[in-house]
């Protein structure tokens, strides 16, 4: 196998001497706050951090030190205050869309936690404002900085399997965090607040990676929705999706809580000469795939991290034109139409159509 690096497999230009100041709007606790957190303390080119959630100070003071240059109770009091090069949203879906509506406002790129809204519309909405000032709008979709998803998006892509015929998916978590009294009074247990359940938190990353490995995008959904562990909340813990993608391409993605505990993340790709398969739970040996024009089965042991740290890190080098995006706001956006097309196509029983592209 040709081996690449992390850095050429995104295109990484030489590393630039100045740092992005962050705005970094969240609220007690938001979604994943500890990572972003992390990730920023370890991030070389993020400098100062401008918080805005007076709720959060003591605990990102904690994880950044010095990094925190200020504390505002609001997102207009911040950029008032500050020119941030970045913001960085973790907030609950349905209080995210002011606060992203205030950032681009205030012309600062933006990473916001997935979904980001409860209503695809609102976020198309933001999507073209960002599209329209020429600034990033991205998701939390951080598996796309993944090595092993970038290797497998490069074979596919270079045609190792040839002509791509079909994909199936898994991504499983455990039903256990749903029995918990303190789980159901959270937003992410409320339709309302969080726009849907497993498919809209943890399915939304396997579809944006069956078009990103693909690089074919969905144009037809179908499926079903429930709550199969009965637990008392309003959302779907479970979802079976069929997809059909602008190649041809047919796929289905189960996404549900079933497990007592842990996770089990799977995506196989069969062409006309191989395929591929991305044992995510298995981290010792996540990627194999066969072609008939080499012998045997071939198998990549990834030799980087991945997570939250690397998707922060990548975000701030995008912020400051480092290196290339590996995710767009009409990305964002599909993902996001491919989530509600689920959910409706579930609701009617019909095959919902996708019309607008990535």
């Amino acid at each position: 196998m040709l081996r690449r690096t992390f850095t050429q497999l995104l295109g990484v230009l030489p590393a630039a001497t100045r740092s992005a100041d962050i705005a970094l709007i969240t609220h007690a606790g938001g979604p994943h706050l500890s990572a972003y957190i992390e990730g920023l303390a370890q991030t070389p080119e993020a400098g100062k951090v401008w918080l805005c959630d007076p709720a959060t100070e003591s605990q990102v003071r904690k994880g950044l030190g010095n990094k925190l240059a200020g504390v505002y109770p609001s997102p207009r009091e911040l950029f008032q205050a500050s020119k941030p090069h970045l913001a960085i949203i973790p907030m609950e879906a349905a209080l995210a869309p002011p606060a992203i509506d205030a950032a681009l406002n205030a012309g600062c790129h933006v990473m916001a936690e997935k979904p980001a809204c409860v209503r695809a519309e609102d976020f198309a909405r933001l999507a073209a404002k960002a599209n329209a000032r020429k600034l990033h709008l991205m998701l939390a979709l951080a598996n796309r900085v993944d090595p092993v998803m970038l290797e497998a998006r490069r074979l596919v892509q270079s045609g190792a399997i040839g002509k791509i015929y079909g994909m199936e998916m898994h991504t499983i978590a455990d039903q256990t965090r749903l029995t918990a009294k303190a789980y159901h009074e959270t937003w992410t247990a409320k339709k309302s607040r969080a726009g849907g359940g497993h498919l809209i938190w943890l399915g939304i990353h396997w579809l944006d990676l069956a078009v990103y490995i693909t690089g074919s995008r969905i144009t037809q959904v179908a499926g079903f929705t429930g709550n199969v562990g009965g637990q008392p909340i309003d959302t779907e813990d479970s979802a079976a999706i069929a997809l059909k993608f602008a190649n041809g391409t047919f796929g289905t993605l189960t996404s549900g809580y079933y497990i007592d505990r842990g996770k089990h993340l799977f995506i196989k790709v069969w062409g006309s000469d191989g395929w591929l398969e991305v044992h995510h739970d298995r981290p010792e040996n996540p990627l194999e795939w066969f072609s008939s024009r080499q012998p045997g089965i071939q198998r990549m042991k990834p030799t980087r991290p991945f997570g939250y740290t690397p998707w922060v890190n990548h975000v701030v080098r995008v912020a400051l034109g480092i290196e290339p995006a590996v995710l767009t706001a009409n990305d964002s956006l599909h993902a996001l139409e491919t989530v509600f097309a689920g959910y409706k196509a579930a609701e009617t029983g019909r095959t919902q159509t996708i019309l607008t592209a990535p």
